[in-house]
């Protein structure tokens, strides 16, 4: 796995395709920087070399049309002073003009490009468009694990034009290498935690990772398919009635593996799909008409803990209640509580996936787990055990 490290970037132009895709308010200040930070080791790594920096990145879904609303120019100031230079612009992305302020970057200069996604070829992932990109630096460096599952021109088709000086940024590298320590590196006992509204979307992980898992927590909304495929009463909880065989596919596929499958005991029930319900906890399979399951009960919170404190390396994915409402948010916290503890002896934690990696963020847990994932979508096909286009081109 060819990494930025493998390479001296002195008098070189590096061409890296970042995920600046942040958000922005109404006045477009972004309001999150986490990814142009994530980003910054790799460009300094280039700079520090005696080189100089081209950055490609999308912005918004503007369909391929000009639409200044989109426009990355409103980030550059903000990306000058995250990675501490100024950082100049250019309001294309391929073309003379471009060429022009290439020809002009000096060593220890950033140039940013104009959303690459004002071209339609970008995500049709057209040759031509590729090619043109590709005549804007010397080496690619691919940092954007948060588009590695798209075969867009910039993630994936300009690589074939670099041959042998084509590389992973630090960024996407820590991602390939924390996803490998969960998937097929970590020292047992491997736990995963998944949450989340619905078995159906979870359903290709569960698959794959029962091989690599040593226990599986199931909780959030996806437990009440399961516990009804069971036999037990979910009330109005969110249930997929015609996922009920599947829910006991899996529990037969885990049994037959070795396994051990954990959902939860007791759930805080509501009256009402509101913060300001009536609530009580009650058994997870005894939960009345009119009453729905918001998040994981005390008693199944402790069972959870034993296995989390016990494990060695832990995969989270998903909530296990509906945390966005200040009164079913303590199960997630727990949770988050959980793994910090057993971070901090020595297990590897890795977050991933776009609700738990939110929840992480709100209750403040980003220091102490070992790896938050910055890509939703290309980590969730990684744990589906895809092969992500972005990451294959590189390695090919």
């Amino acid at each position: 796995m060819k990494t930025i490290d493998d390479f001296n970037f002195e008098d070189k132009k590096a061409l890296i395709r970042v995920d600046f895709n942040v958000p922005l308010d109404g006045e477009f200040n972004v309001t999150d920087t986490s990814r142009i930070e994530a980003a910054t080791p790799t460009i300094l790594k280039v700079l520090e070399d005696g080189g100089s920096a081209v950055l490609m990145s999308h912005l918004g879904r503007p369909k391929g049309q000009v639409n200044s609303d989109m426009s990355l120019s409103h980030i550059c100031e903000k990306v000058s002073e995250i990675v501490g230079v100024q950082v100049k612009f250019v309001n294309e992305c391929v073309g003379d003009e471009v060429a022009s302020a290439i020809s002009e970057l000096q060593s220890g200069e950033v140039l940013l490009l104009e959303n690459l996604r004002f071209h339609a070829e970008e995500e049709k992932g057209e040759q031509g468009f590729a090619e043109a990109l590709s005549k804007n630096g010397d080496i690619y460096v691919n940092d954007a694990f948060g588009t590695a599952h798209r075969a867009h021109a910039s993630t994936t088709i300009v690589a074939n034009y670099f041959e042998e000086n084509k590389c992973f940024g630090y960024l996407l590298a820590k991602e390939i290498k924390a996803i490998e320590k969960v998937m097929r590196t970590g020292e047992k006992p491997v736990t995963a935690i998944l949450g989340g509204a619905k078995v159906s979307s979870k359903i290709t992980i569960i698959e794959n990772i029962l091989d690599k898992v040593d226990n599986l927590i199931i909780g959030g909304g996806m437990t009440y398919t399961f516990v009804k495929a069971n036999g037990g009463q979910v009330g109005d909880s969110i249930c997929e009635d015609d996922k009920m065989e599947l829910a006991l596919d899996i529990l037969k596929q885990a049994d037959e593996k070795g396994v051990k499958i954990y959902l939860p005991v007791d759930v805080l029930a509501a009256d009402a799909f509101d913060n300001s319900a009536n609530t009580r906890f009650v058994d997870v399979n005894e939960i009345p008409d009119g009453w729905q399951g918001l998040d994981a009960g005390p008693q199944s919170l402790e069972i959870f803990k034993k296995v989390i404190l016990e494990s060695k390396t832990i995969l989270w994915n998903g909530p296990v209640g509906v945390f966005e409402m200040e009164n079913f948010a303590k199960g997630t916290i727990a949770i988050g509580n959980f793994i910090d503890e057993a971070t901090q002896s020595g297990a590897f934690s890795l977050v991933g996936g776009g609700d738990s990696v939110a929840a992480v963020k709100q209750f403040g847990f980003e220091d102490k787990v070992s790896y938050v994932s910055t890509g939703g979508g290309a980590m969730l096909e990684s744990l589906e055990g895809r092969t992500l286009p972005g990451i294959a081109a590189i390695l090919g």
